[in-house]
């Protein structure tokens, strides 16, 4: 054997090396509760509280909600909501407070609470000059919205509005908007005039 690579008996082998205790970098300890933090965020924002009808994408059970198919009532203030907001909400806002020198106010209104045939003649007719609206006058010109609409449609946006934003005027039916559709027909020019 090689005379270097020889252990002298003078060596003594070095003794086994034994753990020590040091302090852990502190930026361990700040990425790990940072991690944890983030984590817990991201867990709060997409959890659902643990309701067990939220499944991602959803974020709540009011989402959730939204998207069930809905029957009876709740079908018909649906889709009365959606005809609202494609043809009248632009206008009368879709929180139905109106815009001020654009369209009255339809949230209490004494005019949504009008006999079927009076409230279907303005959006089968439209409306020109002046009008009063929860005591104010308004001069405005609306063109006829509803005369291109179904019996179905126009009922719906007639409910939706008859039932939403404080009012409680009951539901409207498309055999009364077909009933009211054939009164107009044979009276187009009568004056739309002030609420009963």
């Amino acid at each position: 054997m090689n005379e270097a690579l020889k252990p002298s008996e003078s060596q003594t082998p070095e003794a086994e090396p034994t753990a020590s205790r040091s302090a852990m970098p502190i930026w361990i300890i700040v990425l790990t509760l940072l991690l944890l933090f983030l984590g817990a965020v991201y867990f709060d924002h997409h959890s659902g509280w643990f309701d067990k009808q939220v499944y991602a994408p959803y974020t709540s059970a009011e989402e959730l909600a939204s998207y069930q198919p809905k029957s009876g009532a709740a079908s018909m203030l649906a889709h009365g909501k959606k005809v609202y907001e494609t043809y009248c909400g632009l206008c009368h806002g879709t929180d139905g407070l109106g815009k001020p020198g654009q369209a009255p106010p339809l949230a209490s209104s004494e005019w949504v609470a009008k006999d079927i045939t009076s409230l279907a003649r303005i959006p089968l007719t439209g409306l020109n000059g002046l009008i009063q609206v929860k005591g104010r006058d308004w001069s405005l010109s609306m063109a006829a919205m509803g005369a291109s609409l179904s019996d179905t449609d126009l009922a719906a946006v007639l409910t939706y509005i008859r039932e939403s934003w404080g009012n409680q005027n009951g539901a409207v039916t498309a055999d009364q908007i077909k009933v009211a559709r054939a009164t107009i027909k044979g009276n187009p020019q009568a004056a739309v005039g002030t609420p009963k």
